[in-house]
């Protein structure tokens, strides 16, 4: 079975490595968005996949990833629950791990998450100073979660 560890963070400044990091954009649909399983299909540049995700237990859950042809994955995401997520990825090196950072936008425009995969929850990760608070545990800031209630129209946003 796979299975995903990782860690979530708001990103509080982009100066040190926006104009160095490696950066795709990303187009994901969700198929399904209950707690219990998500299923997500993403374009990647020039590949496509689809993701069945299980309930997150602390920082750890199910993961199955699968590539698709694009021209499937374009179909399926006017099957996909609206709206979709749009974000840059950009690839940051810090103390020896691979962080995704990803810039939202359209309707989460304005969100900036940094996620760092692991091999046990309990790893001890250095934590770059362009992170802020942990929002690991907060449903809030799951992508399936944010088709639902969109960045753009949250009232307690920092």
């Amino acid at each position: 079975m796979g299975i995903e560890i990782e860690r979530k963070f708001l990103v509080v400044d982009t100066t040190p490595w926006r104009d160095s990091a490696p950066a795709t954009k990303l187009w994901q649909g969700y198929l399904s968005t209950v707690p219990e399983r998500t299923v997500r299909v993403r374009i990647k540049g020039d590949r496509a996949m689809i993701t069945v995700k299980g309930k997150t237990e602390g920082a750890t859950r199910a993961e199955f990833e699968y590539d698709i042809p694009v021209a499937d994955a374009n179909e399926m995401m006017g099957l996909c629950e609206q709206p979709t997520i749009e974000k840059t990825r950009y690839k940051v090196e810090h103390g020896g791990y691979t962080w995704d950072v990803d810039i939202f936008h359209g309707v989460n425009e304005g969100l900036l998450l940094a996620e760092v995969e692991l091999e046990s929850e309990d790893e001890d990760v250095p934590l770059p100073a362009w992170v802020g608070e942990e929002v690991t545990g907060d449903r809030a800031y799951y992508n399936a979660n944010l088709i639902a209630r969109p960045y753009s129209t949250w009232d307690d946003k920092d």
